[in-house]
């Protein structure tokens, strides 16, 4: 049996258990589910990044991983280092993830708070009404990610990727909110985001 398949199989087998012997219970409370692992690779351990230009999954609302999850291995939302790797999953292992993930904690920002940028980028915010959609301490709420505690470059890349050139499966919404506003004001917001936990 190839790699892949035994993989897909005891992806599915540990979900399956882990429901009939924890009775229902919040993953939060359990093992992580088997294909954790390989989300670790590139989101860090317990879904906290250690790497600059990926997001954490720590902490995301379940409902937003879900859908990313399911866009993503549908081929609605185009992320390359992801090309593959969910064809084999199922709905419920999509949903053991997510379950997963959305109960750990997000870690804290590395670097230094930078006062100046720091208070640029939350009035912006303010400005910007961002606390309507993602919640007044930024984190998130069903289909609206979490912007607090991501990564700062990541976060800058994603806001020039929504007001530069949106692409497949992801909200029009922030184009059109974030249409105008310069690089520096987007690394504002980004360190400002970022320190927001």
């Amino acid at each position: 049996m190839p790699a892949r398949e035994q993989w897909g199989t005891a992806v599915r087998a540990a979900a399956v258990g882990a429901l009939l012997l924890g009775g229902g219970a919040p993953f939060a409370q359990q093992a992580a589910p088997p294909q954790a692992a390989a989300c670790a690779a590139c989101h860090g351990p317990e879904g906290r990044s250690q790497n600059p230009e990926i997001p954490s999954l720590a902490g995301q609302p379940r409902t937003f991983i879900e859908n990313q999850l399911v866009l993503i291995r549908e081929g609605l939302r185009e992320v390359p280092a992801m090309k593959g790797l969910l064809d084999p999953m199922k709905d419920p292992e999509l949903v053991a993830l997510a379950q997963y993930f959305s109960a750990q904690k997000p870690a804290p920002a590395p670097a230094p708070r930078d006062r100046e940028a720091f208070q640029r980028g939350q009035a912006l915010a303010s400005k910007m009404h961002c606390g309507s959609c993602h919640l007044s301490d930024f984190r998130g709420q069903q289909q609206v990610p979490r912007l607090a505690a991501q990564p700062e470059a990541f976060l800058v890349q994603s806001m020039k990727q929504f007001r530069d050139n949106p692409a497949p499966g992801r909200d029009t919404i922030m184009a059109s909110a974030l249409f105008g506003l310069k690089d520096a004001d987007l690394a504002d917001l980004a360190h400002f985001l970022a320190h927001s936990n």
